[in-house]
């Protein structure tokens, strides 16, 4: 199936499952994620009306954007593990940050702004499982960091984000992270962004009010070997 096919596919499923609901299929974004594919396939999908792209690693994140700095409407959506000292570079090319999940890369975040840099959107990543080594902040500890992180001068708080366990059905993690989601409205407002669902779950996302979905290889196809 060609690219075009692919986007089109995705895009009536999210529409499907929106309409199933009850939801505006508008009030959800499809962000690309386009791990170790070349800058020339974001191109193509930029050609198809894509404009939110995800990357997961720093140095593909600036490498990219570096390349395809003529696009200048793309929004590019950082969403894996933040490292303090990747913060500058992380901070220079990213439109959106899904991974603050505590208050060091808060900080580091917030400090790497320059004169001339735009306010960063940037999600909690909340972990939905007892493993305490997985990425994300643990529930007794969302309200504390989400006051922090609205108290970042140059941050924006939108929302949060999570992964959904494996081995476990994706619809109870999500309406965990709908709750989580409440928590921390009630600590910032307008923080109404829930980043959830990736391709094999992102119905259920829908479902529970993800307001972002993170899909890769249903769209791309088939990630390339990296070198």
């Amino acid at each position: 199936m060609e690219l075009a096919a692919r986007l089109a596919q995705v895009d009536a499923g999210i529409e499907a499952a929106a309409h199933a609901a009850g939801r505006d299929p508008a009030s959800i974004t499809r962000i690309v994620v386009t791990k170790f594919h070349p800058p020339a396939l974001v191109e193509e999908l930029y050609a198809l009306g894509v404009r939110d792209v995800g990357e997961n690693r720093q140095q593909e994140l600036s490498e990219k954007t570096a390349a395809l700095s003529a696009l200048g409407d793309l929004r590019w959506h950082f969403i894996g593990q933040a490292q303090t000292n990747k913060a500058k570079a992380i901070r220079a090319a990213a439109s959106v940050v899904h991974s603050v999940d505590r208050l060091r890369i808060a900080d580091a975040l917030d400090a790497a702004a320059t004169a001339e840099s735009p306010v960063l959107d940037v999600l909690i990543q909340v972990n939905l499982t007892d493993d305490a080594g997985r990425g994300g902040v643990a529930p007794d500890e969302l309200e504390r960091l989400a006051e922090h992180v609205s108290g970042c001068g140059t941050l924006r708080l939108r929302g949060v984000m999570a992964v959904a366990p494996l081995g476990e059905n994706p619809a109870p993690a999500f309406s965990r992270l709908a709750d989580y989601s409440a928590r921390v409205r009630a600590v910032a407002a307008d923080a109404t962004w829930i980043s959830a669902g990736m391709t094999a779950d992102f119905p259920q996302a829908i479902a529970a009010g993800a307001t972002h979905l993170r899909i890769g290889s249903a769209i791309t196809g088939p990630r390339p070997i990296p070198g």
